[in-house]
């Protein structure tokens, strides 16, 4: 056993740095993240986090509008606990060091922290505090000086997690084994730098390491979202859930030099509107809140003129608004539209749907436990019921935030109590008889392979044909996959292939399972909603391998 702690944090998004700040007075922290700790999704939220802080807005209303967006799968208790937690965990930000946009001037709607509320799409009412447009990079920075800071808490940068150790693991060509109800002891981790697999311990394991945009060949998500937390909680034996649900964000940049730039709700929110190539707003043919419609509704409708007139791209137009307040509400995504030549002042913005956010994931309770002892999941690896089957905007680093706050809490009761098992002596990594690979094309073809499959046949609109499709071939995919992988030493591209194939067989099978249209999952086959049958959660869990 070369690595030892308390507690063992993979992934470095605001969800896992909030865990590991609230739990290194209690014991020793260490956090695995596959590249620089500040490189995450968090990093990458432009809009902010959403919370009822003005006079004229309340709980009930941010709760209804939570619901409206899910559609009905939300889980009604878990949306009501985190609205109602969103304001303590907003102040607990400001305390870390956070600086939120205030008012210019006070207003008697303004809240005791006279912090700038702006709205966007699904909301009622204005209530998404803001850094400018980067939210998520603001909260990054501030929890990443306070981990730096810890003599508690140990980083690994650039380690990838490789899958988890439980009570009854041991290696076999092909998997995994595990048993269902069983334990979590740590994890078998890769040195990016060295090529050396180290084995880590810990009392308690959290699963921080966000999401999976990168199954799609088009994504707002940075490299490093390749869905690893729920593709190594499945293999463990842990429940996942509802994930036929990605939202796929309206506007992300249509440019050849932009890579995975979003275009953030905000702008929509603050009265940009739509238009195809021909000039013409069509928002009002799909939804009467037209732009400030919900983000599926509104990726539905892109796609749906982008295929009814063969267009490239469709436009936001911001230019009707004053010149000096776009430049000032929108400093980096101006500064940014400007690098590829494009005004926003001035010019009208392309913009396509692309893969934004998970709302499924491995499923927990109200402390982001899940069906394995001692694992914990929060942030976007999780499903915890929040989200349903359509997020609303700004409520993920919302999510992030209370779920880190409740698993920091029962993780400290559990390590307080000792109530843990002794850890049983973990086996090392066993890559006996693996050679090194000489046949790198196979990842970069098969790494291509699932995403194009998951964007043309498992996308913003699905068919039980294509879903078939799809699935005949990921299991091809994998077959090939996981013979490499037995055969040839591990590499960074390899685990990351062999998870995005793992989450991509996950999602066709959720697909294919639910028999309606419901939020974020749109089947040609089942045009409509379904409450008497399938106004429930999908489930997958892995059969036990003996």
């Amino acid at each position: 056993m070369e690595h030892e702690s308390d507690f063992l944090v993979i992934g470095s998004g605001v969800a896992g740095l909030l865990f590991a700040i609230k739990v290194a007075d209690y014991g020793t922290v260490t956090i695995i993240t596959k590249r620089n700790i500040a490189e995450s999704n968090t990093a990458n939220a432009q809009g902010g986090i959403a919370t009822v802080l003005a006079k004229t807005d309340s709980f009930e209303a941010h709760i209804a509008d939570t619901l409206a967006s899910g559609d009905g799968i939300c889980n009604v208790n878990v949306v009501e606990m985190v609205v109602r937690n969103a304001p303590e965990r907003i102040q607990e930000l400001i305390d870390l060091g956070v600086r939120f946009n205030r008012q210019k001037t006070e207003s008697k709607d303004a809240s005791d922290l006279h912090l700038d509320l702006c709205r966007e799409g699904g909301h009622s009412h204005n209530r998404i505090v803001h850094a400018d447009d980067l939210t998520g990079l603001a909260v990054e920075e501030a929890l990443v000086d306070r981990v730096r800071r810890h003599p508690n808490i140990t980083v690994f940068e650039d380690h990838i997690t490789i899958d988890l150790i439980t009570r009854s693991t041991r290696l076999q060509r092909g998997t995994i084994v595990t048993t269902h109800e069983d334990y979590c002891y740590g994890a078998y981790v890769l040195d990016r730098n060295t090529a050396g697999i180290h084995t880590f311990c810990a009392r308690t394991i959290v699963l921080a390491t966000g999401g999976a945009g990168k199954v799609y060949t088009y994504t707002s998500n940075p490299d490093i979202a390749t869905g690893d937390g729920i593709a190594m909680a499945y293999r463990t034996g842990a429940t996942v859930a509802n994930l036929e649900f990605v939202q796929f964000h309206p506007t992300c940049l249509y440019h050849p030099a932009a890579k995975n730039f979003l275009i953030s709700e905000a702008v929509r929110g603050d009265g940009a509107i739509l238009v195809n190539a021909a000039g013409q707003r069509f928002m009002d043919q799909y939804s009467p809140l037209k732009e400030l419609a919900c983000r599926d509704v509104v990726a539905r409708a892109i796609d749906a003129e982008l295929k009814k007139r063969g267009d490239d791209s469709v436009f936001l137009d911001i230019t009707h608004k004053d010149p000096d307040f776009v430049r000032t509400r929108f400093p980096n995504l101006y500064a940014k539209c400007l690098t590829f030549g494009i005004d926003m002042t001035k010019d009208l913005i392309p913009v396509v749907p692309a893969a934004h956010y998970m709302c499924g994931g491995v499923a927990t309770d109200i402390y982001g436990r899940t069906n394995i002892q001692r694992l914990f999941a929060i942030g976007e690896t999780a499903c915890t019921g929040l989200h349903g089957a359509n997020r609303l905007a700004s409520n993920s680093l919302l999510e992030a935030l209370v779920y880190a706050h409740n698993a920091a809490d029962m993780a400290i009761e559990d390590h307080k109590n000792f109530t843990f098992e002794t850890s049983p002596e973990l086996p090392p990594w066993d890559d006996a008889g693996a050679i090194d690979s000489d046949e790198v094309i196979m990842v970069t073809h098969s790494w291509n392979a699932v995403r194009r499959l998951m964007w043309n046949y498992v996308g913003i609109v699905r068919s039980d044909k294509r879903l078939e499709r799809a699935k005949r071939r990921i299991d091809m995919i994998q077959s090939e996959i996981n013979e490499y992988y037995w055969d040839f030493k591990i590499t960074p591209d390899l685990i990351e292939l062999r998870n995005i194939a793992t989450v991509a067989e996950l999602i066709i099978r959720c697909a294919m399972h639910r028999k309606e249209s419901r939020g974020l999952h749109y089947n040609i086959a089942y045009p409509k909603k379904n409450d008497q049958r399938w106004r429930k959660d999908t489930v997958l869990r892995r059969p036990f391998v003996s």
